[in-house]
């Protein structure tokens, strides 16, 4: 039987593509020292490696 790992199933989401997304690190706090290009920048998710989107895949069966 094949598990999910909710650690990762909470940080990592699949698009209808395929593609995995991640978040941006370092914004959970003390924002007001980062620029506004910055907080821009870290408003979308970002596209996973191909290599490390394997490992992600296979830790998330039913996604």
């Amino acid at each position: 039987m094949l598990k999910t790992k909710k650690a990762i199933s909470k940080r990592f989401k699949l698009t209808a593509g395929g593609k995995v997304l991640r978040r941006t690190g370092g914004y959970g706090h003390l924002l007001r020292n980062k620029s506004t290009k910055s907080h821009r920048r870290a408003s979308w998710d970002k596209p996973v490696s191909l290599g490390f989107s394997a490992h992600v895949r296979r830790a998330i069966p039913y996604a």
